[in-house]
């Protein structure tokens, strides 16, 4: 009788500690779920972001052909003081 009782005990515990665990699986898998969509939804805001710069910018040297290559020459020039060392 007490043998039964342990057991039915023990039976218990083990179903206490697999539901638990399911439901910390299924937590653990919501929360991963969801920060791969915030990270995905994060990407295509950059990607657009992106176009949307590039855009803007094929914009302005088109409108400012001088400017922009005076631009251009101005940061070559400052890369290249700044990576040489001197």
């Amino acid at each position: 009788m007490e043998t039964e009782s342990n057991t039915n005990r023990v039976d218990e515990t083990i179903d206490r500690v697999k539901t638990g665990a399911h439901e910390a699986v299924d937590k653990a898998a919501s929360a991963t779920s969801q920060a791969a969509d915030a990270v995905a939804k994060k990407g295509e805001q950059l990607r657009n972001a992106e176009q949307q710069f590039v855009e803007n910018c094929r914009g302005y040297i088109h409108d400012n052909p001088v400017a922009s290559l005076g631009i251009a020459v101005g940061a070559g020039f400052l890369l290249s003081r700044l990576l040489s060392g001197r």
